[in-house]
């Protein structure tokens, strides 16, 4: 079987930076930190104290309020996402074939902030069941994907994909396969992630995952520095458009990019810590780069999963080096979770459109909030620290790693007919 080829024609984001693609990246090559104290519920009580949200988002401003108010936030960020992916890729269920465009959608926890509700109201009674008929709907993962088909009247392959912080990546792999297969024209796909709540920041304080320095929370997210604590947790949505290139070239769409090829493997180590060796990460960048056809210097560009944490910095590291060699010193690596926090099921697609623009721009965000070198990590990477770089880039890989040991690598590169 011939494999199709696929390409972005169409992206939506919703991020602590901005909620539209412009004003993403924007902030990113501007090196804005979208990290401040957190509005949406009372803090004061909580180990860490800040977060990044959205900022300036009424989700009513999209939504209908009788509608809106039936789902969990998750599925409302990934609803407006997907509408701005949809128009910006000109397509429709009557200008397009719907039973051929399906729905690849992704989230690492979906209706966590609708079940922490609905249980802490029932814990108040009596013990009498009372729950709200929406409560489950709201809740499962799968909800966003079935709803942006219905939204759409896209009839083609529908579902969840679920691997931690990995899952948008898995997704946008599982769309890829999906096209290039011919089993589809079109799909919609990305993530949507929205814990920023009691249960949510509670429990990964419990685990020691977020950072705590409540002191200075606009520099909290330090990837790659001597002093970095912990993550910075973020809210979101990305949705991106994967097309088949023939489909696409026939209704004369704006093309992004191709997307080069995806891997997937497993730690196979620990529940949350990563191989400390990056076996894992270095087994899914290989796997990412065969598939693609491509060797290690055809890369000019990595954003990587790079989330903070003393020991996934340092691993994945190490992963780059075993895979790239010497040129690993040629590379720029980013990591724009500095600037975003850490968007958990939906980091991977967010970073995927860094990707993206960084391919048609040819510049590179920075990894903002460096100050101190960590002696343990080679200096002579390019981290590209605290400042965009201009460079020619021809292709990116974008790194994402959950809990649970599973990762996940996708490449994108400069489309050329």
């Amino acid at each position: 079987m011939e494999l199709k080829r696929v390409v972005v024609t169409g992206m939506g984001a919703l991020t602590p930076l901005g909620n539209n693609v412009p004003d993403f990246w924007s902030g990113l090559i501007n090196g804005v930190s979208g990290a401040d104290f957190i509005k949406a519920f009372d803090v004061s009580k909580f180990k860490t104290k800040f977060g990044c949200e959205l900022k300036n988002f009424d989700p009513f401003n999209f939504l209908d309020k009788k509608e809106g108010r039936k789902l969990d936030r998750f599925t409302q960020t990934a609803i407006i996402a997907s509408d701005q992916a949809v128009a910006d890729a000109g397509i429709s269920k009557d200008t397009v074939n719907p039973d051929r465009v399906g729905v690849i959608f992704a989230s690492g926890i979906g209706g966590l902030i609708t079940f922490q509700n609905e249980v802490t109201e029932f814990a108040k009674g009596d013990g009498t069941p009372r729950f709200n008929p929406f409560f489950i709907p709201k809740m499962i993962l799968d909800i966003a994907a079935g709803h942006i088909s219905m939204r759409h009247g896209f009839r083609g392959p529908n579902f969840a994909v679920v691997s931690a912080c990995a899952s948008s990546t898995n997704a946008i792999i599982s769309a890829f396969t999906e096209v290039r297969l011919g089993r589809a024209d079109i799909i919609l796909t990305g993530g949507s992630e929205s814990v920023i709540s009691e249960a949510g920041v509670g429990g990964f304080n419990a685990m020691k995952a977020l950072s705590e320095r409540n002191e200075d929370p606009k520099t909290a997210s330090r990837p790659f520095d001597k002093d970095r604590d912990g993550f910075v947790m973020g809210e979101g949505a990305g949705v991106l458009v994967l097309e088949e290139l023939e489909h696409a070239k026939a209704r004369g769409a704006k093309i992004y990019c191709e997307i080069a090829g995806g891997g997937a493997s497993a730690d196979a180590y620990h529940m949350t810590a990563p191989h400390p060796e990056g076996l894992g990460a270095r087994n899914v960048m290989i796997t990412a780069l065969r598939d693609a056809g491509m060797q290690p210097s055809d890369i000019d560009y990595i954003n990587v999963h790079g989330t903070s944490t003393p020991l996934g910095d340092l691993a994945e590291t190490k992963a780059i080096q075993m895979v790239f060699g010497e040129h690993a010193y040629q590379l720029n690596i980013s990591s724009t979770k500095s600037m975003t926090g850490h968007l958990l099921g939906a980091a991977g697609v967010i970073e995927a459109i860094a990707c993206i623009m960084s391919v048609q721009h040819n510049i590179v965000p920075p990894t903002i909030n460096h100050f101190t070198d960590d002696p343990e990590l080679d200096s002579r990477l390019n981290f590209t620290f605290n400042k965009a770089q201009e460079r020619p880039v021809n292709a990116a890989l974008s790194n994402t790693f959950g809990f649970g040991g599973h990762n996940a690598s996708v490449i994108v590169k400069k489309f050329v007919d």
